[in-house]
């Protein structure tokens, strides 16, 4: 059938207005395109900026680092043995960045209290956190609904000092020795009053009295003093302590040492027996200090740091407080620390199996 001019013209018509829309909507699109990636490119360079700004700032502040005084969170009350090495270690490193550095005991909890304090500080180096085996391997293993990660949420700085346990009572009390603990402890249905201030010492006492077969309450305090007025005041049969915070007090006869928790004698005090040579040999156990810094402090910031504290480890000075302790150094570096506190936290899980204790 053949086509009318009318038809024609209207096919060459809707054609025509067919190419229009085509290339308005060609145009529109391009338009779109242009300026979908103009924002795009302004969200890109406003992007780049930032990151240069954040950079910048953070390598100021790694450069000026520090402007004012810092902070060191201790776990324990004053006159435990991380306050004596704190307050040893603070001294030096305001020395070393030419600022002050104060220490401030934030005891109780088990350390989480000062953990914590830590945690929600803000990340810029200016709170160092002096963390022990307690807080930083113990606590993870038997704390349960434990509110910080000690392997995400800090980055040690350096291992510090790693020092013997020691096994404390009343100097009129009956338990002189570890068979007098042992004897004393199967006589009593529920064993005897243990004091304790860290997770640590409460596992320590634990995987003792596993080994022995014996019972006992734990009665846990904030710090070293108050454990010690505890045995002296009979609300305790015996403690576990550090030998920084015990020893003077046993030299002034207020306390008795009973035994060391060292692969042998403590050099200094071979009087004391070990408990593994007093028939427990599988015993030895130690406890250690580190200073750790948030994880998401700036590099640079960081390293000041390290370089400042390994300077300080490497002196005779640090070395003799180190020995006037009783301790011997723990001359780890960041990376050495952390694979270290990776293997203390595997060794407590073992001692906490072995000896049936649950989180709690």
């Amino acid at each position: 059938m053949k086509k009318s001019n009318n038809d024609n013209a209207a096919a060459v018509s809707l054609g025509t207005k067919k190419g229009y829309v085509c290339r308005q909507m060609h145009i529109v699109f391009g338009l779109r395109f242009v300026d979908y990636f103009f924002k795009f490119c302004l969200w890109a360079a406003a992007l780049i900026c930032v990151e240069f700004t954040t950079q910048n700032m953070a390598l100021a502040q790694s450069n000026d680092f520090p402007l004012h005084a810092i902070k060191m969170i201790v776990p324990t009350s004053a006159g435990s043995g991380s306050d004596t090495t704190a307050r040893y270690f603070a001294e030096q490193l305001a020395a070393s960045l030419g600022v002050g550095v104060v220490v401030e005991n934030r005891p109780g909890g088990n350390g989480i209290i000062a953990a914590m304090a830590v945690k929600q500080a803000p990340a810029d180096g200016y709170t160092i956190f002096l963390g022990t085996n307690t807080h930083l391997s113990v606590n993870p293993v038997i704390v349960k609904d434990l509110p910080y990660d000690p392997f995400k949420d800090f980055k040690p700085l350096h291992g510090l000092a790693r020092g013997m346990m020691v096994f404390v009572s009343n100097p009129q009390s009956k338990i002189v020795t570890i068979n007098d603990l042992v004897s004393a402890s199967k006589a009593k249905p529920h064993g005897l009053n243990v004091g304790t201030y860290t997770a640590g010492f409460h596992l320590s006492a634990a995987w003792f009295s596993s080994e022995a077969s014996i019972n006992f309450e734990n009665i846990p305090y904030k710090g070293a003093p108050e454990t010690f007025l505890g045995i002296l005041g009979d609300q305790l049969d015996w403690a576990v302590s550090d030998l920084i915070a015990a020893m003077p007090q046993v030299k002034a006869g207020k306390l008795r040492a009973i035994a060391v928790t060292g692969e042998t004698r403590h050099p200094d005090y071979p009087d004391i027996p070990t408990v593994k040579e007093s028939g427990y040999p599988n015993y030895v156990n130690y406890s250690w200090t580190s200073l750790y810094v948030r994880s998401q402090t700036p590099e640079g910031v960081t390293g000041r740091l390290v370089d400042a504290i390994n300077k300080i480890v490497l002196t005779k000075g640090t070395d003799d407080f180190i020995k006037s302790i009783g301790s011997a150094p723990l001359n780890l570096s960041p990376s050495e620390m952390r694979e270290f506190q990776k293997q203390e936290t595997e060794r407590y899980r073992r001692i906490a199996d072995g000896a049936k204790i649950a989180q709690q």
